[in-house]
């Protein structure tokens, strides 16, 4: 019977620390593999797989599609890649973001769990917001190990507090002392994976993450209900999943967010939308400054005065969104700073 052989890692903020002392604590000839999402930006290469195999005795590579998972190696996720893996094999996707990212930890998590059951060991550390959270859940509803890291050890808590909130954790940990329980439960024999079977929402969640088929984006296949948000990804409807005590929202072709990466997706929808109107206020105050000096220019003074009134509720409103977007209280010193050129001869 094998041991706990698949463990997934999730690290976001302060993640690279981490990942550098954890694979430190890593033996040769440790039984298991160990694959890894850590958020990054799509737009850069990721040096985290040389990093590691200098950090400890493991190599550490990025995977390619339909590689062959083996013992005693770290795999970690590409940029832009959702990393997830099948029966003895890796499997590489550019499906939906979850949680504003991809890579997620989420869909790693769960393909894991889908996948290997009892077998999957999985590790939340150090990171902002509340990714990884949904898939600790999944680890443990069918049969896995979960272990978080100590918030109090952690050089960004939010991660390992919410998994703590929402998941019944096998151990919490500081980071010094999670390597040794690593290798003690890949020696240990996991427990007989049909006690656990897999649920029909988490064998559809995974068909989203893929992309599998057009049948998956049925409105009949629905887990959730409607609700009356829309997705900040790409403008959809969103359904609510009620997963435990965590709520969660995903929208018809498959963006997924928890409350807290909405609630950080909508204020920066919001801040974009108020510097958008601040620019064209802006433009629209300078222009009828223009308008208004030729009007001046021709002698027609009634029509001056319409653009400068333009221009003067232009500006007023861009006084107001300026200060909202700098945080400002009303009355602020800075806001009367602004005022109407006097054109008028």
């Amino acid at each position: 019977m094998p041991g706990h052989d698949i463990i997934v890692v999730g690290v976001s903020a302060g993640g690279v620390e981490a990942l550098v002392k954890l694979a430190g604590q890593l033996p040769t000839d440790l039984p298991a593999s160990i694959l890894i999402v850590l958020h990054i930006p799509p737009q850069y290469p990721s040096l985290l797989p040389d990093i590691l195999s200098r950090s400890g005795p493991l190599a550490a590579t990025h995977p390619v599609d339909a590689e062959e998972i083996q013992c005693g190696h770290i795999y970690v996720a590409p940029p832009d890649q959702h990393l997830l893996v099948e029966p003895g094999r890796i499997r590489l996707v550019h499906g939906p973001k979850e949680n504003r990212n991809r890579p997620a930890i989420d869909p790693l998590f769960r393909a894991a769990a889908h996948a290997y059951g009892p077998r999957v060991v999985g590790v939340i550390l150090t990171g902002s917001l509340d990714d990884g959270t949904a898939g600790l859940r999944a680890v443990k509803r069918r049969g896995g190990v979960a272990i978080v890291q100590d918030p109090d050890d952690a050089l960004y808590p939010s991660m390992p507090s919410s998994a703590l909130a929402h998941v019944q954790v096998d151990y919490r940990l500081p980071l010094a002392g999670i390597g040794a329980v690593l290798v003690q439960l890949a020696h240990q024999r996991a427990e007989e994976e049909g006690a656990y079977p897999v649920p029909e929402d988490m064998e559809q969640e995974a068909r989203y993450t893929e992309m599998a088929d057009a049948d998956t984006l049925s409105s009949s296949e629905r887990v959730g209900t409607p609700s009356a948000f829309s997705c900040p990804e790409c403008g959809g409807v969103l359904w609510e999943l009620q997963d435990g005590k965590l709520l969660r929202f995903r929208c018809r072709v498959g963006h997924t967010f928890s409350v807290d990466s909405i609630l950080a997706a909508q204020t920066e929808q919001f801040e974009m939308a108020l510097w958008a109107a601040l620019k064209t206020l802006e433009e629209r105050a300078s222009l009828s400054r223009r308008m208004a000096q030729q009007a001046y220019d021709r002698d027609q003074d009634w029509l001056a005065r319409r653009f400068e009134k333009r221009s003067h509720d232009a500006e007023q409103r861009a006084i107001t969104i300026r200060r909202v977007l700098k945080q400002e209280e009303p009355g602020s010193a800075s806001e009367s700073s602004v005022s109407t050129p006097d054109l008028a001869r």
